[in-house]
């Protein structure tokens, strides 16, 4: 089986969550590889300061400024891009939100804001991907950033409604494979599923409660460009060949 990210070369790929963690580690690789990359997010001044760092590779990146809990700003992103730059031909569902909070008492603003973005911006985002990529016929590819918390119930203080989250991903993975193969359409959809990974929603994160900080940073960890590669890498396979589950996890991690 030879791996290529060779046929996206010069091709549209959209990042969700591109200012930071993974979501901004395979930005990187990907313009790096030839693609062409827009990255949504609200902070776009930090994926505009690393287009320019990025403006010798053989790719290049765009921003495009954001919020995945808001339908409009999705469908107005997808919109430009069709009309700018062409349509879509990867789709990298990285945003996503987890914040500390409990079930037995806790804020439905913050586990309203969890699924809001980690489910329906998702879901969203894939909707208009897959329109255009079967508008235009394409052989694309999809990938949900999902989380070991997506196949198992992880023992974490405060991890409330997050995990519920990822069990959607996990759904919605199969759910869209399953609705493209009865439409005969060659679009692969790959669940990506990372153990802890050192990123602004984890040991990076400075507003965190030092307790729970220092607990994280005891694990094993991944970094987010270790996530990145094997997004890529499933990315590279054979059109013939679909990895629909990947779980990554560090060294030494216990699920």
């Amino acid at each position: 089986m030879v791996l290529s990210l060779d046929r996206f070369e010069g091709k549209v790929a959209v990042v969700t969550g591109a200012s930071s963690g993974i979501g901004a580690a395979v930005s990187e690789l990907l313009v790096e590889h030839g693609v062409i990359v827009v990255g949504l997010a609200r902070r776009v001044d930090v994926i505009e300061a690393k287009a320019e760092q990025l403006q010798d590779k053989k790719g290049q990146l765009y921003a495009l400024k954001t919020d995945m809990r808001s339908e409009n700003d999705i469908v107005n992103a997808f919109q430009w891009i069709q009309e700018n730059l062409g349509p879509v031909h990867i789709l990298v569902n990285s945003a996503g939100v987890t914040v500390a909070n409990n079930l037995y008492d806790g804020d439905a603003e913050i586990w309203k804001m969890t699924l809001d973005v980690n489910v329906l911006g998702l879901c969203i985002a894939t909707r208009e991907a897959v329109k255009m990529m079967l508008d235009n016929n394409i052989n694309g590819h999809i990938i949900h950033l999902n989380s070991v918390a997506g196949h198992n119930i992880v023992n974490m203080p405060g991890i409330n409604v997050y995990g519920a989250s990822k069990h959607g991903v996990t759904s919605l993975a199969g759910t869209l494979k399953n609705e493209l193969n009865a439409l005969g359409a060659k679009i692969k959809v790959t669940s990506v599923s990372p153990g802890m990974v050192a990123s602004e929603m984890t040991v990076m994160n400075p507003t965190m409660d030092p307790e729970r900080l220092e607990m994280m940073k005891s694990l094993p960890i991944l970094k987010a460009e270790d996530v990145a590669e094997a997004i890529c890498y499933c990315l590279s396979t054979p059109e013939n060949v679909q990895i629909n589950q990947l779980t990554i996890t560090p060294m030494g991690e216990q699920l």
